[in-house]
């Protein structure tokens, strides 16, 4: 008995010193990143950003120092936003709070209607608490709660027609992780104005559907037993991708996983998202196999928490983002001109 304990002790010592070599291992390779990122790739970021060697540093994680630069270099500013227009929006915000809370009612913004558009604060505030609740940061009382309100407040004034929708809190408390408060704002308008992002965030049904007809397209391709196993009870990719994408990630993944499911984001754009969403379903279609309708929904709305890196980006790396010749731009085009033209029989999601 005494002899099986050790024998555990010993077991446990070698396992503990393996994590704290690895844990070593990936300091080191950060620290070597980050002395590249910073004297190498920012100063020459538009000769060097698309180069292969670039790319598959990129791909490998971006060093904490450095990703906030990389991810507004990479998102870019094609709003034109500066941080004195963000004062400007925070200030009509401010106001409109202030009014709020003296009439203890909302009226029409700028012609768009309330209850359409315009973010209530209570919205706000709500789901800035359930925001990463883990990390007491967000919170009333921690140290982010206001910089995440006031950018979020701000938002719904320079965006009325777009407003306050749940899942941009997280977006938001991702960026102002990795940004101080104004580029973290200038990121944010600037990523939801994608076209992706704004399809999601406006709730835009006819552009979500080509998302997920041009998902299931790859879907098919990559993983064509899973593909089947989920029409035969005809689960369709808004059960699990819409809450996926509305975060990018951010409150299905590990914050630290999220992050680098971010960084390659900002470096392949949409695409990467549904890759992505494909990486997952990869690394548990032995599970997902084996279990129905309602198991599949619950179990994709909350992933185990045990995943990890690099387990993910195995599955991801293996997933072909190539129809036959087409790649994704490709396909979501022909996509689009298929259903312009009347043929919705080409996707399980386009027939619902």
């Amino acid at each position: 008995m005494v002899a099986e304990a050790k024998k555990r002790e010993i077991k446990e010592a070698h396992k503990r010193k393996k994590i704290m070599k690895e844990r070593f291992k990936q300091e080191e390779n950060i620290a070597s990143a980050m002395v590249i990122w910073i004297n190498e790739i920012l100063p020459n970021w538009e000769v060097m950003r698309s180069t292969r060697r670039v790319r598959e540093l990129w791909w490998q994680g971006l060093p904490p120092s450095v990703r906030g630069k990389v991810w507004s270099l990479a998102v870019g500013n094609e709003l034109n936003i500066t941080p004195e227009l963000y004062e400007i929006f925070l200030s009509r915000a401010k106001e409109r709070w202030k009014s709020f809370s003296e009439t203890n009612s909302e009226n029409d913004v700028e012609g768009v209607s309330v209850a359409d558009r315009e973010a209530s604060l209570e919205l706000i505030k709500l789901d800035i608490s359930r925001t990463f609740p883990s990390l007491y940061i967000f919170q009333k009382g921690g140290p982010y709660h206001d910089v995440l309100h006031s950018i979020l407040g701000a938002y719904t004034c320079y965006r009325p027609d777009v407003g306050y929708v749940q899942g941009m809190s997280f977006i938001a408390a991702v960026l102002i992780l990795n940004l101080e408060e104004a580029d973290a704002f200038i990121a944010f308008a600037n990523l939801l104005n994608k076209p992706c992002q704004l399809a999601f965030f406006r709730v835009d049904h006819s552009m979500m559907l080509r998302y997920f007809a041009t998902f299931e397209v790859f879907f098919e391709e990559n993983l064509s037993k899973l593909f089947l196993h989920f029409k035969s009870y005809s689960l369709t990719p808004d059960i699990y991708l819409i809450d996926w994408i509305f975060t990018l990630y951010s409150k299905s993944l590990p914050l630290d996983l999220a992050c680098r499911v971010w960084d390659v984001f900002c470096r392949d754009g949409e695409e990467f998202l549904f890759r992505t969403g494909l990486g997952i379903l990869r690394l548990y279609e032995d599970i997902l196999l084996q279990m129905d309708f309602i198991h599949i929904a619950q179990f994709l709305t909350k992933l185990p928490e045990d995943i990890t890196s690099e387990k993910l980006f195995t599955c991801i790396a293996a997933i072909q983002m190539q129809n036959s010749t087409k790649k994704w731009t490709q396909v979501f085009a022909s996509v689009m001109k298929d259903i312009k033209e009347g043929d919705k029989n080409n996707s399980p999601a386009l027939k619902s």
